[in-house]
């Protein structure tokens, strides 16, 4: 008898259409409407971008290629893996999801963020939600934490590190730096509970620093909130101009490896706002491909589900 395990994916959401913009910024608010010109600005953005973000249609796509990765691992184990999406902002909400789950008789799940490391006040927040959700209905939910460590993510990275550097002459490599960024977040929460999301990029950091073929590395912070207290820093934009007053590096490869796909923070915050720096400084831009759907990235999240849910049966069994 196959034994069915549904698969919960959750993301930040985004909007689908331009009437959907208000809501999902109030959503993202706490309920507080973003005003006219708040709401204007998030539009023109959009707009850069060429109308909406991707973001949506991604989600889906990864959420079913790692589905379908981990129905081929289990396939001999009479397993199978049915997805959901829940979203952070926007519908289907993560409840939303767990509420189909029940409707559709699942009794054990596992979850997944789209976000490689962990935060309490990121990765963290999405499963207190899922399992708030699950326990109303008796769903019994095992969580994926992290996954920015699994072999294949950082394989992914290193291939386009190492391609991109190809394309820079080799004389100018030693004048070559990777920033590697994440998401930031308020700096007090950070601090103040000791959570590991800095370390852990950290961690990333010398990874790719270890197993690339890159000579400089520097870390950062992007896309912060603008809600008048400090975030984690340095900034990204901050961090270009005074790499480039102190070391005169030539060139600049950006790796957003806190995002998974491509979406607003990496086509407008790095493509277009770090692009401005570059250009500003006298300095090339380089940005590698994003992870989206390739196999490897794909390969990682299903590696990590797979270590975590065998575990679990190991630790059960004991």
């Amino acid at each position: 008898m196959t034994r069915t395990i549904g698969l919960l994916v959750m993301a930040y959401g985004t909007p689908y259409q331009e009437s959907d913009i208000e809501p999902y910024y109030t959503d993202i608010r706490h309920g507080k409407k973003p005003t006219p010109e708040e709401v204007q600005n998030l539009k023109d953005r959009y707009e850069f971008i060429g109308g909406m973000s991707p973001l949506a249609r991604i989600t889906d796509e990864q959420a079913e290629a790692l589905k379908d990765r981990l129905n081929l691992m289990y396939e001999e184990q009479d397993i199978e893996f049915k997805v959901y999406v829940g979203l952070k902002h926007i519908h289907p909400f993560i409840e939303d999801a767990v509420e189909r789950m029940h409707q559709d008789g699942i009794t054990e799940a596992i979850t997944i963020v789209l976000a490689p490391h962990f935060s309490n006040f990121s990765v963290g927040s999405y499963n207190k939600r899922a399992a708030k959700a699950a326990q109303t209905h008796g769903i019994k939910l095992t969580h994926v934490n992290s996954f920015y460590q699994q072999p294949k993510f950082i394989q992914y990275w290193v291939k386009q590190i190492n391609q991109t550097l190809s394309d820079i002459p080799e004389a100018e490599h030693d004048r070559t730096v990777l920033v590697v960024s994440a998401h930031s977040l308020p700096e007090k929460m950070i601090l103040e509970s000791n959570d590991p999301y800095p370390e852990q990029l950290k961690d990333n950091t010398r990874l790719l620093e270890e197993l690339s073929n890159i000579q400089h590395t520097a870390r950062g912070w992007q896309s912060e909130g603008n809600t008048g207290t400090p975030w984690l820093g340095p900034d990204v934009q901050d961090l270009t101009r005074s790499l480039k007053a102190e070391y005169g590096y030539e060139h600049f490869i950006y790796t957003p490896v806190g995002f998974v796909c491509d979406h607003l923070e990496v086509l407008y915050d790095n493509d277009y706002e770090c692009k401005v720096v570059c250009d500003e400084v006298g300095a090339t831009y380089h940005r590698p491909p994003m992870p989206n759907t390739h196999p490897l990235f794909i390969g990682a999240m299903a590696d990590e589900v797979y270590y975590v849910l065998t575990t679990k049966e190991e630790d059960a069994n004991e």
